[in-house]
Formats: structure tokens, sequence, C-alpha cells
């Protein structure tokens, strides 16, 4: 599977675009949040205004237009074709996993409680990491996984109460 980004410009346009792609551009930082991207001989003068990192939106000032983008990964697109949203979040009562994988670390235990977005546990798969949250407030049920496991996908990791 090659790795695509799908990339939200103004909550309006919305472009898939493959990693291979973004190599292909002549990028030469100028600043500390400055680059100057060379594409089809065409020039770009970039700034970045604002990054957040963690929900991936960052608003960026291209040639004097300000654009607020939101980019989503291989795993955002995964999670958003197995059904995953952000308003059915509160009624999750279990984590499953959303790929094949690796446990590397599990920071949750039985009893424990969690906020909406505290790490729960990290799981390796296509040779990323990735930090799998609490995408609500609750308190854990089970953990039935243990660190160094194999998983599969849909294998339940964590119940909540």
């Amino acid at each position: 599977m090659e790795d695509m980004y799908k990339i939200l410009v103004n909550e309006k346009f919305e472009y898939q675009v493959k990693a291979e792609a973004l190599e292909t551009l002549d990028i030469v930082p100028t600043a500390k949040d400055g680059y100057h991207v060379l594409k089809g001989n065409k020039p770009f003068h970039i700034t970045v205004l604002n990054a957040d990192f963690n929900a991936k939106t960052y608003s960026i000032n291209v040639n004097s237009e300000v654009y607020q983008v939101r980019i989503e990964d291989q795993l955002d697109l995964m999670i958003d074709q197995m059904g995953f949203a952000l308003s059915t979040a509160r009624d999750v009562g279990m984590i499953e996993a959303p790929m094949p994988g690796l446990i590397l670390d599990i920071n949750v235990r039985v009893g424990q409680t969690v906020n909406e977005d505290d790490p729960l546990l990290i799981l390796e798969a296509m040779k990323m990491e990735n930090v799998i949250t609490s995408p609500r407030d609750g308190i854990i049920k089970t953990v039935n996984v243990k660190k160094g496991e194999a998983v599969d996908k849909k294998n339940v990791l964590i119940e909540f109460e």
C-alpha cells in the first residue's frame, strides 16, 4: 500500500496526494517557518503561521494568501474507512485495533480513569508508531493485550466501563 495523504484546504477543497509526489517538490527553507517551493517552474513563498501537530491543522501563507489546511495521513484515512467518527466517540465502549500490528507500550491499567485524548497504548504498524488515544472520558474495564503482543485488525484492545 502506498503512502497517501488527504489535504483539506479552507474546509472546501480536498486533494489526495501520494507521498512520492511530495518528494518531487523543490523545497528550500528560507526562515524558521518559511520556505521557497518550486513546482513546475512556478515559485511559491510559504510561511507557516500556526501549526497544531496533534490536530494536524495548519495556517499557512502562500504568496500572500492565507489558507487553513488539515492533513490526514494513512492511519487517519484507514480510521475514516472503518467508520469511526468524532460524533460517535462518546458511545465507544471498546477500542479495536485499526490495523494489524505490535503493541509497543500500554499506558493504562484496569480501573484507571482516563480523559478524552489521553494516550492508551502504542501500536506499531506499517513501520510507524501510532498512539491510540481515548475517544472519551471513562474508566478502563479491561486491557486485553500485553506489551510485545501482535494483534490483528479488529482485535479488542481495551474496554471501557
